[in-house]
């Protein structure tokens, strides 16, 4: 699913005064590709993602998917939060049913469809429990096949594991990691967190800070398949990582220093 912005722009509105939360972005991304976007806070990173998703129009400038240009809520796009937003009256297998139950699926086959996803995220045993009876961790992946059970060609992520643990999310990452290389969505992943960028991504985007704009594109050369553990101890890890965070810690500072003065 081939996604094209151009010349994006996003200027948020209000009677206490205009925020412009993206400014001029411009990036094709290719079919089946993980993408990361990372940036300091309040850069526009999740601005990015519900743009593409149509659920906040730019203010200048247009998106492009397969040649078409986005005009409202395209079908073909999923997006997982940070929050897992499972229904608390429904079970595993009906949470994961939901959008297909929307779509109008026959309940044989949404049911078949949902088993087969509740098996490859390894939750097997949990179908009939219900949302306060998991982990965090166990409730994230099933927002997450949620989201795949209706075959989204782009899946959208906007920090999805930014309220886990650290061992959590090392395995969350690692489901993640196996999830795209069985289905070869075409993942636009927000975080916060650089490691996990370099970890799970191809290709990251780094945003200057607001409004956001694109600073730089880095492949990330680290073969897959890979393991979320492995991955950080390798020379490559390391040198990438130096050389972004001499990047991103421009941004941060330059956010710091402004709030400084807006402060007084």
């Amino acid at each position: 699913m081939y996604i094209n912005i151009k010349d994006l722009s996003v200027t948020y509105r209000s009677s206490r005064g205009d925020v412009e939360a993206l400014k001029d972005i411009n990036i094709s991304i290719e079919s089946g590709k993980f993408v990361s976007i990372i940036g300091p806070s309040g850069c526009g990173k999740s601005t990015l993602l519900k743009v593409i998703a149509g659920l906040v129009k730019p203010t200048r400038g247009e998106v492009w998917i397969n040649g078409e240009k986005l005009e409202g809520v395209p079908r073909n796009i999923g997006f997982v939060f940070q929050e897992d937003t499972l229904l608390p009256w429904r079970d595993v297998v009906g949470n994961v049913e939901l959008g297909l139950e929307i779509r109008g699926i026959e309940k044989d086959k949404r049911r078949k469809r949902a088993l087969e996803l509740i098996k490859m995220a390894g939750l097997e045993g949990f179908e009939h429990k219900m949302p306060h009876e998991l982990s965090g961790g166990m409730r994230q992946r099933v927002a997450l096949i949620r989201t795949l059970a209706y075959d989204p060609e782009i899946v959208l992520m906007d920090e999805p594991f930014g309220a886990l643990d650290a061992q959590t999310r090392v395995i969350l990452q690692d489901e993640l990691l196996k999830i795209w290389q069985e289905t070869k969505k075409t993942i636009i992943f927000v975080t916060h967190d650089l490691g996990e960028a370099i970890t799970l991504s191809e290709v990251i985007v780094l945003l200057t800070r607001r409004p956001g704009t694109i600073k730089r594109v880095c492949n990330v050369p680290i073969p897959y398949p890979r393991s979320a553990l492995n991955v950080r101890l390798s020379n490559e890890f390391t040198e990438i990582f130096n050389d972004l965070w001499r990047d991103l810690r421009e941004e941060v500072v330059k956010v710091k220093v402004h709030e400084t003065k807006a402060g007084g």
